[in-house]
């Protein structure tokens, strides 16, 4: 059965991958990224799959750009509902150095790995169809009980603060059995994970779509690498 999927980052890497996945399958993939006019790979994607693949600018750390989408989406919809948000755009920082950290990188991250997937699965959620699935892409360095060095701490940050903000948008949302999954995708080969990652962005898009396929609302909040094990908070 098509659903009609949301996704952020796609433009380049898992992000692009689960678009070009999602496409396959028959769903229709709305694709948001910064500057969608410079995004030629989803261009290609969008003129091989046409009328299935619509592109929107978005930056999901900005309000007025989350306004800008929010605004342009429902007549992509028509009279139907979103069955699927994936929040998958974000930044990871390099070479923060204790003693040398700012508030500027620490709130750049939280502003765009927590604040605002949370706030457009907020604004989103009339749009969603009773029972859809909000699929945020977290990461397990984002749990507290795996820290065993300093490192890139406004990303991992971040990504806890994500993990809670879907715990809590799991309970808002549990009365309409929408689902809320917090999903490590792995270490990926791509530009944040770099070439040296174990993973292929093939491997991780198929395994993380497995996943979000299989879930239910007894799965609501959990935290969950792409094969579907659970993972420490």
């Amino acid at each position: 059965m098509s659903r009609t999927v949301v996704i952020t980052g796609a433009n380049r890497g898992l992000g692009l991958e689960l678009t070009r996945q999602l496409l396959a399958r028959g769903d229709r993939v709305i694709a948001t990224c910064r500057q969608p006019a410079l995004a030629t790979e989803l261009a290609r994607l969008a003129a091989a799959h046409p009328g299935q693949l619509e592109r929107l600018p978005l930056d999901v750390a900005r309000p007025e750009s989350r306004d800008a989408f929010l605004a342009a989406l429902p007549p992509l919809l028509g009279d139907g509902r979103l069955d699927l948000l994936i929040n998958n755009a974000g930044v990871l920082p390099s070479g923060e150095r204790f003693g040398q950290m700012s508030q500027d990188a620490l709130e750049t991250s939280l502003r765009t790995n927590a604040i605002g997937p949370f706030l457009l699965a907020q604004a989103l959620a009339p749009l969603l169809r009773d029972g859809a699935t909000i699929a945020n892409l977290s990461s397990q360095l984002g749990s507290i009980a795996r820290v065993t060095r300093f490192g890139t701490p406004s990303y991992c940050a971040s990504k806890a603060a994500l993990n809670m903000l879907g715990v809590q948008l799991a309970q808002a949302l549990a009365a309409r059995s929408i689902i809320v999954l917090l999903l490590h995708p792995g270490w990926v080969q791509t530009d944040m994970g770099g070439p040296q990652a174990p993973l292929t962005p093939q491997a991780s898009a198929a395994g993380l779509l497995s996943v979000i396929a299989a879930a239910t609302p007894a799965h609501s909040g959990q935290f969950l690498d792409w094969q579907g094990q659970p993972l420490p908070w």
